[in-house]
This record gives structure tokens, sequence and C-alpha cells, in this order.
């Protein structure tokens, strides 16, 4: 696994957008393989005077099919992923958002968007595989490349996919919503949502954000280890792997409830808009709990 680490980095470090697009097929790759099973051989054996009848990739036999969580835990290639993450040199998640930088500050067109949205999509799986590595948005660099990448100069699809990440990276890990909200994350959301050139597509996923925003947070677990760097989250795949116990505290976890959330939303969102939101969560429960 390190060598193929080894050449998708190589690839992600180049300014040329053809190695580069390889870099990132085979982080891709490498995910697939950990989240997939491997293809089922069919023992139905066809005659020879009979041609097979095509079938959809949903219904062939031999199609991999997505692991369940509680056997990530006992999967050899999923426990030497997650093995190398802990540290900075084979961490999969640094590396993207490097390159991601370097894609948006080389400016906008048709073939880097794509490269963008790609990179995007492959931040948000490293981080539900690996989510110690959420820790790396705790810093400024990090969580402004995210809010650059709302700005109304990307295309919608940038938006979307950034918001997208962005709920991936601030989910159970209270330290990244107060840099967010640091840096004004909240007045480049709410102020995206007010812009009457903001698609409505992206006027939706802003809605699901806002939703996601209000929701009461729930203490990080702590670290592993003093020296990792990396903070672990109470997700579901921390829990199967082994990554501790969730605090059950109340109060100096640096965590904020709805009421708090409502109070600084409200400062940039006119109040009714914003009692209607939270009515929405007690009542229709979007991310299947409600608000007591």
């Amino acid at each position: 696994m390190e060598a193929l680490l080894s050449v998708a980095f190589d690839n992600l470090s180049s300014f040329d957008g053809l190695k580069i697009k390889k870099g990132l097929k085979l982080v891709e790759g490498l995910l697939a393989q950990i989240c997939l099973s491997q293809p089922t051989t069919s023992t139905t054996t066809q005659s020879p005077t009979k041609r097979p009848q095509p079938q959809s990739s949903e219904t062939q036999p031999n199609s991999p099919k997505p692991k369940e969580l509680p056997d990530l835990a006992h999967d050899p290639a999923f426990r030497e992923f997650f093995k190398l993450q802990e540290g900075f040199e084979w961490n999969v998640a640094h590396r993207l958002l490097t390159t991601l930088d370097r894609l948006v500050a080389k400016g906008g067109d048709g073939q880097n968007d794509l490269l963008i949205l790609s990179a995007l999509d492959l931040t948000q799986g490293v981080l539900l595989l690996h989510p110690p590595s959420k820790a790396l948005f705790s810093r400024e660099i990090y969580m402004n490349l995210l809010l650059d990448l709302i700005e109304p100069v990307n295309c919608p699809a940038i938006q979307c996919a950034t918001l997208l990440t962005l709920v991936v990276a601030l989910i159970d890990t209270p330290t990244n919503t107060r840099t967010f909200e640091a840096l004004d994350g909240l007045l480049a959301v709410t102020s995206l949502f007010r812009d009457r050139d903001t698609s409505r597509e992206v006027k939706v996923k802003l809605i699901e954000f806002l939703y996601f925003y209000l929701m009461p947070e729930t203490p990080s677990i702590p670290r592993a280890g003093a020296g990792d760097g990396l903070k672990r989250s109470p997700s579901k795949l921390a829990r199967v792997f082994g990554g501790g116990r969730e605090k059950k505290e109340e109060g100096g976890n640096g965590t904020l409830g709805t009421e708090e959330k409502q109070r600084l939303l409200s400062q940039l969102l006119p109040e009714d808009h914003v009692e209607e939101l939270v009515a929405d969560l007690r009542t229709s429960a979007p991310f299947g709990v409600a608000l007591v």
C-alpha cells in the first residue's frame, strides 16, 4: 500500500493536470478496494449456443458490493490504511488538500474544475474512513480553502461539493466548527444564500447545511496519543475500529447547543427565518433525530 500511495502522491504533487488526474484515480482505486468487496464469480455455466443476456451493474452477480461497516474492523486492507493515516507521511487527506490548494490557485477552466470536484469527493471519502484526519480543518489554512471554494466565482457543482465536504469536516468535531465560525464561515454561507445570483441547487444545499449547523454538538473523542497530532471523532467508524469512548460530560468541551447557534445565525439572517429552521428540526427530524 505504501508503494501505491507513493506513486499517487508523486502524481498529486505535479503541476500537470494529467498527472494530477492519474494521482486522483490511484487514490480512488485504493478507497474502492477498501470499501468494496471482491467480485463474486458466477458458478452458472452458459450454454455454448446461447448468448448471455446483458445485465445492469445492479443485478450482475459479479459486481462488487459495499462492505458492511462492522466488517471493516477485521479487514486487513482497512486496518493497514487506517494505521498509515495516523502519520502525516502517508496521510491522504493532507495530500488531497495540498493538491486542492494548488488547483484553486491555478484558476478556473473546465478540466481544472473536474479535478477540483474529484479531489473534494475523495476528501469526503477519506475523512469518513479516517475520522482523525478531520483535525486538519481545525487549521485556518484548510478551513479557508473550503470557504474560498463556496465563493460565487466557483461553479455551482463545486459549491455543492464543497458544502458537503464542509459537513463531513464539521460533523462530530466541535473544534472545527469553532474554526469555521472564527473565520466568518457563517457570514460566507448566509451571504451566498442571500445572493440573488446563487443557483437554486446551491441554495438547497445551503439550507441543508444550515439544518446541520443548528444541530446540537457532540464532544469529540480525545486524542489517541499525545504525539499523533490528530483528534479522534466519535463516528460509528471510529467506534467500530476501537477509537475510544465518547465523553458524556456536559459543558467545558467547547460545544454549542441549538439555542446558542440560533442566536449566532439570527445575527446574519432574519430571526423569523432562523426560527422556522429550528421549528423544522424539532418536528420533521431531517437527520433522523428530532430536537427535544
